[in-house]
Formats: C-alpha cells, structure tokens, sequence
C-alpha cells in the first residue's frame, strides 16, 4: 500500500537496506535490546521530568523577527521532500534529522509560549544528528542534480537556526548548565523514536532507517553490539551538543538591563 514512499530505496547500496542488512541483527537480539533500552528510556523520561525547571513566564518577548530564515528554511526542507519523492524515499523523512527541521519551521513560526520554550529545549538536545550526518556523511544514493548540496546545506542549517533563535530571546531560552533534566527527558524520548518507530518502519519496509537494520558503512562500531554502543556514545554526545549550545546561549544572548528592568516592570504589575 505504502511501497510508493519506499520502493526507490537502492538496497545494493550497503547501509541503505534489504534482505542482508534486515538480518544483519537476530530476532532475538533486537527484542532484547527493545526491551533493555526501552525500560531504560522510560526511566530518562520519568526523572528527566520531574526534575524540569520551566520558566513560569516569559517576560521577554523576542526581537523582531524577519521572514527571511523562516523562509530559507522552509525552501531547503521543501526541495528535500520534493527529492524524496521524485526518488521514491519519503520513507526518509522519518529520520530524526527531517523531524528536526519540520520542528525548527514550527519555532520559526510560532508565537511565543511556554510550549514554545519546552519544545525548543527538547530540540537542542537532537542536533546531535547534524553533527553526525557531517561526520559520517551518508550521500551515496543522492543521484539527483544537487541533491548532495542540499544534504550539507539542511544540515548546516540545522546549527544556524538554534544560534538565530537564541539570539533573539524570549522563549528561546535555556536553562542552567547544571540542569540535566532536559538532556535526560530529551535522550528518553529520542530512545524511545529510534527503538519503537523508526524499528516498527525500518523492519518491515527493510529500510535501514538512521541504522536501526544494520550499521553505516562508516560506523567505527560496526559489529553486533553496535546499537548497544550508539545508545551508549550518544547519551554522551547529545549532552555534550546541547551544553555546547547553552554555554554558547551565555556569551551570545546576555540579557540585557533594558530587557529586566521590562521584567521587573511588569512583575510590580506597572
């Protein structure tokens, strides 16, 4: 039913997928490592979660904001879904990476909450991804005229729209850089969108969807623990990424005394 958002996926490329790469891991390999990380994502969650510290206003109302990277954004996300499906792999929009910039288009666009400022903290902690796909890159079945460029421009994008938004202010904002809680909330659900998604896609579709099938061929870890070892180094590596950007939130976006003399105006109600 769904084989037009998948069948242009080139299994002969190594990593992409198919029958080898499915069975690359056993059954019951994958359901113990399911279930392992599982348990372990819901426990990231559940303390992650009860130790969030959520501003209780925002007194701050962002700068200006220009249409211009809303826009720009929007143009390389949209020329990416029109590759996917002139090649038939929309199934790769379900990668973390996609995801990411769909929720950028939203911070871009939405007006200023406290909704706004929990999914933006949330989505600091997945830039990881960019980081990697500029890493590791995987553009061996980008066969498209600039379909190559456009993998390296929505990446890149990906670490302008988080420094542009921090620079406004407002619910654009992070927390102390002691606080953990939202690098274990985030972690937690990134788990649970790798193991239980993207897996209930990648086995059936043998689409080796963000390497859930079989490892990249670039993969340092490759062998069968390699998953056990990715949850391992990135509950490293994403920390790492959102604490870069927070410490980066400092040194950019100080508050400014005009900006708390407005918050200390209107906590005396003037």
């Amino acid at each position: 039913m769904f084989e037009w958002a998948y069948s242009g996926v080139d299994s002969s490329v190594p990593g992409n997928g198919g029958v080898e790469c499915a069975s690359f891991l056993s059954a019951r390999r994958r359901i113990v490592e399911t279930v392992v990380v599982v348990i372990f994502a819901l426990v990231l969650i559940s303390w992650g979660f009860k130790s969030l510290s959520i501003p209780k206003d925002d007194f701050y109302q962002p700068k200006r904001r220009g249409n211009l990277v809303l826009v720009l954004v929007c143009i390389i996300w949209g020329i990416e879904i029109g590759f996917k499906l002139a090649s038939q792999t929309v199934i790769y929009l379900l990668n973390p990476c996609h995801v990411t910039t769909a929720v950028q288009i939203y911070l871009l666009a939405a007006a200023p909450s406290r909704a706004v400022t929990v999914l933006f903290r949330l989505h600091m902690n997945f830039l990881n991804g960019a980081v990697l796909a500029c890493v590791f890159p995987v553009t061996e079945s980008r066969l498209l005229p600039c379909e190559t460029s456009i993998y390296w421009i929505q990446h890149g994008m990906m670490m302008v729209v988080p420094y542009y938004l921090i620079r406004l202010g407002g619910p654009y904002n992070v927390e102390s850089i002691l606080d953990m809680s939202w690098c274990s909330l985030a972690y937690g659900i990134n788990l649970l969108y790798h193991f239980v998604i993207l897996q209930a896609v990648a086995i059936p579709t043998e689409v080796n969807l963000n390497n859930m099938l079989c490892p990249a061929t670039s993969d340092p870890f490759r062998g069968q623990s390699y998953r056990a070892v990715a949850v391992l180094h990135q509950a490293l590596l994403c920390p790492v990424t959102y604490k870069l950007c927070c410490c980066a939130a400092s040194l950019l976006a100080p508050r400014r005394d005009d900006d708390a003399a407005t918050a200390n105006g209107r906590l005396r109600g003037e």
